[in-house]
């Protein structure tokens, strides 16, 4: 399977992308733990169903040192006893950030006040411009079907 445009060579594509690698850049550079962060934008992007995304931040993840054990399970977080609290809270932000439209009023009070438990303002603004970051990259690679799999860690640095 192929994308069905190839944003690489678009100089529409390399304009919009150059500000959504600028502020990817400002939420890498935040006080938000790096694991945190690709955790996030692991499972923002599985919900999303974004093989592209996926495959990327898994090989990332990995990468930079996380365990196999964690990122085979964090789609199934609420199970798993390997994630801390804080991370727990982020990644039920995340699900519900993804998922606004499925509730009355988008994030409830409850999974805000329990993310503000553990990150405190900036890394608050952090956490909710990377799931609103990496909802903007997932919609674009699905609507482009970009296939995943061959992605290099590092490969877009």
């Amino acid at each position: 399977m192929g994308a069905r445009l190839n944003a690489f060579t678009s100089p529409i594509a390399g304009k919009a992308l150059k500000h959504f690698i600028a502020a990817g850049k400002v939420i890498d550079d935040s006080p938000l733990p790096a694991a945190t962060q690709e955790l996030v934008k692991i499972r923002a992007s599985q919900i999303n169903g974004c093989g592209f995304c996926t495959d990327m931040h898994t090989k990332d993840a990995a990468a930079a040192g996380e365990t196999s054990v964690r990122l085979n399970l964090v789609a199934v977080w609420r199970e798993a006893t390997v994630f801390t609290d804080a991370e727990r809270a982020a990644l039920e932000l995340a699900e519900e950030g993804t998922r606004i439209a499925d509730t009355a009023g988008g994030v409830s009070d409850e999974v805000w006040g329990n993310a503000a438990k553990h990150y405190d303002d900036e890394q608050l603004m952090a956490l909710v411009s990377l799931i609103a970051l990496i909802n903007s990259f997932n919609r674009m690679n699905v609507m482009l079907t970009m296939p995943a799999g061959d992605y290099q860690p590092g490969q877009f640095n």
